[in-house]
């Protein structure tokens, strides 16, 4: 298996294994692309996005893995916003500072938090969108 799928199989067990505010399903996907009949309901999608891989010495090298994890959901308005943020941070917190227990090797680097809210989804669909890359470095 490839060092980014383990990263992103061990992030989506991670989540899922946690306890947050609202009911957390995480799922590995390539495109996450929802209907809005389908965004009535939390998504939590994690998208296996970047691999760099450099020298870390003669015949080793270091893999900076990143995934991004989205957080979508249909809203009926924007007060429903502020949870939804609280609820991103909650996934930052739980993966932050943490290796994955089914990514051993793979030390947390860290994490942006880019769109917070895509105001595009938001104007065109009514649909919150948050996405959080998260990086990990693995040397093998």
């Amino acid at each position: 298996m490839s060092t980014i799928i383990a990263i992103a199989d061990a992030v989506v067990s991670h989540l899922n294994a946690g306890t947050f505010s609202q009911p957390v399903s995480a799922q590995r996907m390539y495109q996450p692309a929802f209907t809005l009949e389908e965004l009535k309901d939390l998504r939590v999608s994690v998208v296996p996005r970047s691999t760099g891989i450099t020298t870390a010495s003669r015949d080793s090298s270091t893999f900076e893995c990143a995934v991004e994890v989205g957080i979508q959901k249909k809203i009926g308005d924007e007060s429903e916003i502020d949870g939804l943020l609280d609820l991103v941070e909650e996934l930052a917190d739980h993966l932050r500072l943490t290796r994955l227990p089914g990514a051993p090797d793979a030390a947390w680097v860290g994490i942006a938090h880019e769109p917070v809210v895509s105001a595009e989804a938001l104007n065109e669909h009514h649909a919150f969108t948050s996405v959080l890359a998260v990086t990990y470095r693995v040397r093998r």
